[in-house]
């Protein structure tokens, strides 16, 4: 662990202090407390140990989301009680996302049963003010506030993309507990403005205060904050127990870092004059953590060695998706998905010339033959991504987060051109 260089106080929070790091202008130092509070301070407590249990499971999140491809001010853990981010001005809003009713919502909400699952996702608001008890505030009174924090004004833009990243958040979340046998029930989170960038990014901390975790979606056995919330009183033994789950819910988020899923893209090329083609495809296999391996062959030329070569992928139990290569008459396509139970996705490189007649070939395919076409190298890629997604987390948190930086880019671009024309 590298000695820092740590300047004054920035902030400090019930369970935290951020310092800013003298050395490294645009950085500073998020700093864990042993506090654990419960009713905006009303109950709190000193739990040994907490600090380096809230941030080795704050870290993890933040590397499981900027893995996936989410902008967060995380930049690395420091020691066992702290981490580096990005300077940001916070936006004094917490953003709480449901997706079974329980806690406050059945309180504000009467008649709705605990339990109840919101598809698609619930959102909610709430201002930060310990005063006031977090009231709740609607799009309305946020837009109203005109915060300017580094510089950015919080209008509808910025509003609509801290919605939007706080859905894909709790997916990505959600679909990583899920590995687990574990239910994400609701969470929390703040975005912050990067002074430096002046970019809206996920900030503050995402730790076992942040949410409610269900094992196998029963509420008797959950593992967060609740439990210290629930306690009729405060004894060294519940403590214990707390504690208890603090670190277990610890030991299991770096389990998410993992996949227990393999799988393999095994492109085929009629001929290496197909290399740029397959090199895109690979490239955006590597976009995805997905492994992609390049072999030539010609089901018209060497239909034995074509078969041999599937055998042997065939061979070591490992999930493949062929992708066919071919230009002019695609034999490679139809010949490996007539003699293989694996998904077969043809990705002809189309010629200017006769591209319109040697589509066909690819298209046009004998009963009982289940090869998609997709023209795009890059979509193929993305297509194979997505059947490895359906049993490989990582895989599928990178496409709900491409998804997001998507409508994201979208979204500043129509901005920036409103900007331009007024």
């Amino acid at each position: 662990m590298t000695t820092l260089k740590t300047g004054q106080k920035l902030n400090e929070g019930k369970t935290k202090q951020i310092f800013e790091l003298v050395d490294q202008p645009g950085l500073v130092l998020v700093q864990s407390k042993d506090q654990i509070t419960a009713g905006n301070a009303v109950r709190k407590d000193q739990m040994e140990g907490k600090a380096a249990i809230a941030n080795k499971t704050t870290s993890c999140v933040f590397k499981l989301l900027q893995e996936a491809g989410i902008k967060t001010a995380f930049v690395k853990q420091h020691s066992d009680t702290a981490f580096i981010a990005a300077h940001c001005e916070m936006i004094p809003i917490e953003w709480v996302c449901r997706r079974v009713a329980t806690g406050s919502f059945l309180k504000r909400n009467p008649g709705v049963k605990e339990g109840y699952r919101f598809s698609p996702l619930k959102m909610e608001m709430f201002f930060k003010d310990d005063a006031n008890n977090d009231p709740q505030w609607s799009e309305e009174q946020l837009l109203e506030a005109k915060f300017c924090l580094a510089g950015l004004t919080i209008g509808q833009c910025e509003v609509d993309i801290m919605n939007r990243s706080t859905v894909a958040i709790f997916e990505i979340l959600e679909k990583s507990w899920a590995t687990l046998n574990c239910t994400l029930v609701d969470m929390k989170i703040e975005f912050g403005v990067n002074v430096k960038t002046q970019e809206i990014v996920l900030a503050d901390v995402i730790d076992n205060d942040s949410w409610r975790l269900w094992p196998a979606g029963d509420r008797s056995q959950q593992k967060d904050k609740q439990v210290y919330r629930d306690l009729k009183e405060v004894t060294p033994e519940a403590m214990q127990m707390v504690k208890r789950n603090f670190e277990w819910v610890a030991e299991r988020v770096e389990l998410l870092l993992e996949s227990q899923a393999s799988g393999r893209v095994v492109v085929l090329m009629g001929s290496t004059s197909d290399m740029a083609h397959c090199e895109k495809i690979r490239k955006a296999c590597a976009s995805y953590g997905v492994a992609c391996i390049l072999r030539v062959t010609s089901a018209h030329k060497g239909p034995d060695e074509t078969l041999r070569i599937k055998a042997q992928y065939e061979g070591d139990g490992v999930p493949t998706v062929f992708v066919a290569v071919a230009g002019r008459s695609n034999g490679l396509g139809p010949v490996m998905s007539g003699n293989t139970a694996y998904p077969v996705i043809n990705c002809p490189p189309i010629s200017p010339d006769w591209g319109a007649q040697d589509v066909w070939s690819s298209l046009r395919l004998p009963s009982g033959l289940g090869c998609s076409t997709i023209l795009s190298p890059e979509a193929s890629a993305q297509f194979a991504a997505q059947i490895f997604g359906l049993t490989n987390h990582l895989v599928w948190c990178k496409l709900r987060a491409s998804l997001l930086n998507t409508w994201v880019s979208l979204k500043l671009a129509d901005k920036k051109l409103q900007a331009c024309t007024i």
